[in-house]
């Protein structure tokens, strides 16, 4: 009986000013048979290059790098028609970075802290590229108390009323599944709290992102608390 053919690899690309950092990281991934570093960056402009290069389908992003951020490198990456099947997981010291909010808002699907696990660094490289987002509960709450603290405008340029009035388009059940992802809740607990498949959440979730032009979850909660969908509580 002949062998089937490999799946084909996840292509990683790796972006931080730090060799030593990045050497490790490429070991770790290509220590890996379901996926292959195709480039490293020592800075945002290099990794935006590469990028465009090497199509990769995640990008693993440090955010503070000289010359050009990580934050604006997401920013170039995640606008970019050509470039729209890429997925940027931010790389931060601590979970809840400064910029993480900014980080959502240009495009990066998530973030993970350095002091990760490797075994964690490799399950947010598999969850990004099958679409999911790395907004934990923990993170997500982190993310929360950042728009508390900064009250920034709404994405996209618009105000709250504007923003608010692009949920129209969603029904009630996307709308109530949309607060549940805001809560960082997985499709599981999802379906598990509305009595219904996780299938039937993903397909809502979906739908979600279609209708917001969101790229992954991700973007969902920025829209879901800077619409005032879901309003933050204040402990």
């Amino acid at each position: 009986m002949p062998d089937e053919p490999p799946a084909e690899r996840i292509r990683v690309l790796l972006a931080d000013d730090q060799a030593l950092l990045r050497s490790a990281f490429r070991v770790l991934v290509n220590s890996e048979p379901d996926m292959t570093v195709v480039g490293e960056a020592a800075d945002g402009a290099e990794a935006v290059e590469l990028a465009r290069r090497h199509l990769p389908d995640v990008v693993l992003m440090d955010i503070r790098m000289p010359g050009t951020d990580g934050l604006a490198a997401t920013r170039a990456i995640c606008s970019d028609p050509a470039l729209s099947e890429v997925r940027v997981v931010m790389l931060t010291t601590f979970e809840v970075d400064e910029y993480v909010v900014q980080s959502l808002r240009a495009g990066a699907s998530g973030f993970l802290g350095k002091g990760a696990e490797p075994e964690e660094l490799l399950s947010a490289i598999r969850i990004t590229r099958a679409g999911e987002s790395l907004l934990s509960p923990a993170a997500t709450k982190g993310l929360i108390a950042k728009f508390l603290a900064q009250g920034d405008p709404a994405p996209y340029g618009e105000d709250e009323d504007r923003a608010a009035s692009r949920l129209g388009a969603l029904t009630g059940r996307e709308r109530e599944v949309l607060v549940q992802v805001a809560g960082g809740l997985s499709n599981d607990e999802i379906g598990e709290r509305l009595a219904v498949s996780p299938l039937t959440v993903k397909t809502h979730v979906n739908r979600a992102m279609a209708k917001l032009s969101a790229r992954d979850r991700a973007q969902l909660v920025v829209i879901a608390y800077e619409s005032g969908l879901v309003r933050p509580r204040v402990e």
